[in-house]
């Protein structure tokens, strides 16, 4: 090994599980023998050919694919992947023996069993990492655990993190030109391109090489003619995690940030690799890559485990809910498309659609199913055949991931809830005219929506519907109203106490019942009213207060008591959890201190004082 590229290696290494686990010094002479090898695109090694090859090899660059003998796929990896952990605790079987294909380019580093055997002899207190990686490579790791500055990117919003450097140029404006302001003058790695003021694309350095140097396109052709159209972006304050999950469901590089239609940064991936070890986006990027649902299923220890690291580490209710919500995107959006695999594509457009806790980004550890599908209206009967079976594979597949079925049914496996859009748009204008019981009970799942697969113009149209049928009929707001004021919060709870009073749940108190579900419906009420985009809790409300619906005192209040109520469900679930117990929303008062006592007054007597605020407002409509 040349020394000056040792250095480098020592860096890349550290940050890899589970050589992290190693400190420098014992670290540095295991480095030191790491071999460099370069396989083309279609080479391949054999790690069972002899003993020289029987050694842990680390993705620096590029793609590999494993396939089994039979050639069967066994996995797909890329850069800081592993592979050969088997050798290293003797585990002999069909499965570990396989050829490492190069599908591009790709540059590996190659650690001797020999040097990994002489580390584990010095310090045996290492060896049990890679022993339990070798068993567990894509099962869970319970004791998730991260340090503060891992933390702090976790809950810390683009905004924060994304450069300012963007170039941002005109579509009718040459490549010539565009690279000049990249390269010279902005010093960025890409470009965005405006056409009258809107945002129709993006140029990346790399699109520079492939679509114009490889293919000899003229430098004087408008920038338009080899940019990526309708970009994806991403919103200042929106979470880096978030961010993150977009690159890799995308396969992308570079994510402008834009705040009402003007950029105002670029977040790239050298943004998200400087030591920051987020599991959660580990777990995500599991799920992508999983081969059938009896895997996405061995992954649900690891998803707990997620959820107790992020409450035991103090993060914002909100941002756990986010982050539990794109988890179970992810596990959704694997399902339809292992469907897909095993059904051929789909016969028509349509749109996966979530509602509930889902749709509002606030997904927890009891969290079931509510979906639906949508349809292009050109879908046959058996069309919809089609997509029952997809339903009925994604529904069970989630089940069997410990995500339980909704048991009023609201999920697309029921045929009433796979529809056309016109369908769907007939059952929004019925719902808001005549909103009795049942259809009443119907909407209310359905106000919430949000499309985590397919063609999302088909969410934005039927919001759309629902707002121009809730226009045409003020009544129905005071309608929720009546509905929401039902139930009230236990403004008495520590004298007069509202507990359960039979059932296994007798003198326990459910705070969904009383608490979190009396702030969602009064959300969803300002929210209409407002006719807020977003289906979430915080952001509803934030809405209603910049329509002049709601005080700025009145918006800091149910807010934070929202937040609180929500820091309290949390640690109740976390309890039963750590004692192998089944999480619910019923606590013992009993077991709260004079802290929780104290700000639990105050939270019940807020949802109170907005109640009759929204009945005074909505109420005589």
């Amino acid at each position: 090994m040349q020394n000056s590229l040792f250095p480098n290696i020592v860096q890349f290494v550290s940050q890899i599980v589970p050589f992290d686990k190693i400190p420098k010094a014992a670290l540095e002479p295991l480095c030191s023998h790491i071999q460099i090898i370069y396989l083309g695109k279609g080479e391949s090694i054999d790690p069972c050919e002899n003993e020289q090859s029987k050694s842990l090899y680390i993705v620096r660059t590029g793609s590999i694919e494993q396939r089994k003998r039979d050639g069967v796929l066994r996995a797909k990896l890329g850069p800081e992947d592993l592979f050969g952990f088997s050798f290293l605790s003797g585990e002999q079987d069909s499965d570990n023996d396989y050829i490492a294909n190069a599908i591009e380019d790709s540059l590996l580093y190659v650690v001797p069993q020999s040097a990994l055997k002489s580390l584990f002899v010095a310090h045996p207190e290492y060896a049990e990492h890679f022993a339990s990686q070798a068993q567990v490579r894509l099962k869970s790791a319970l004791d998730v655990v991260w340090s503060n500055k891992e933390k702090g990117l976790f809950i810390r919003q683009v905004k924060e993190v994304a450069s300012g450097r963007i170039s941002v140029v005109n579509a009718n404006d040459t490549i010539q030109n565009v690279a000049h302001d990249m390269r010279v003058i902005q010093r960025s790695p890409c470009a965005v391109v405006y056409d009258n003021d809107k945002l129709v694309g993006l140029i990346t350095d790399r699109d520079m090489t492939k679509r114009v140097i490889a293919h000899g396109v003229s430098i004087d052709q408008p920038i338009s003619t080899v940019m990526t159209h309708s970009p994806l972006t991403i919103k200042p304050d929106d979470l880096v995690l978030h961010a993150a999950s977009v690159m890799m469901q995308f396969n992308i590089r570079n994510l402008p940030v834009v705040e009402n239609n003007k950029v105002i940064g670029l977040l790239t991936t050298s943004h998200l690799v400087q030591n920051h070890r987020v599991q959660a986006i580990f777990l995500i990027e599991k799920i992508k890559y999983a081969e059938d649902i009896s895997s996405l299923a061995g992954f649900t220890p690891e998803r707990q485990a997620i959820f107790e690291a992020l409450v035991e580490g103090k993060v914002a209710p909100e941002v756990i809910g986010k982050v539990m919500s794109m988890i179970m995107d992810a596990y959704t959006r694997r399902l339809i498309q292992i469907a897909i695999e095993k059904l051929g594509a789909p016969p028509c457009d349509f749109s996966w659609i979530v509602a509930g806790s889902h749709a509002r980004n606030e997904v927890h550890m009891l969290s079931d199913q509510d979906s639906a599908l949508v349809l292009a209206d050109d879908a046959t009967d058996s069309d919809k055949i089609y997509f029952k079976h997809m339903a009925l594979i994604v529904t069970n597949g989630l089940a069997k991931c410990d995500y339980p079925l909704c048991p009023g049914n609201y999920m697309a496996a029921t045929p009433k809830w796979c529809q056309p859009l016109s369908m769907w748009k007939h059952y929004y204008k019925k719902w808001v005219s005549n909103p009795e019981y049942e259809r009443l009970l119907n909407i209310s799942v359905f106000l919430e929506i949000r499309s985590v697969y397919g063609n999302k113009d088909f969410e934005t149209t039927l919001r759309e519907e629902m707002h121009k049928a809730i226009r045409s009929n003020r009544e129905f707001l005071g309608i929720l109203v009546r509905d929401a004021i039902n139930t009230t919060p236990p403004l008495g709870i520590f004298n007069s106490l509202v507990l359960e009073k039979s059932g296994e749940n007798k003198k326990t108190l459910d705070i969904k019942k009383y608490a979190i579900t009396l702030i969602i419906d009064l959300a969803r009420i300002y929210g209409l009213s407002a006719e807020c985009e977003s289906s979430s809790t915080d952001e509803r409300f934030a809405e209603a207060a910049k329509n002049g619906l709601l005080s700025e005192d009145s918006l800091r209040n149910i807010t934070g008591a929202y937040q609180f109520i929500l820091s309290i469900r949390f640690s109740h679930q976390l309890d039963a959890l750590k004692q192998a117990k089944p999480a619910d929303n019923n606590i013992d008062p009993n077991l709260f201190g004079s802290f929780e006592r104290t700000h639990l007054k105050d939270a019940f007597r807020i949802i109170s004082n907005l109640q009759d605020a929204a009945k005074v407002r909505f109420g005589n409509r």
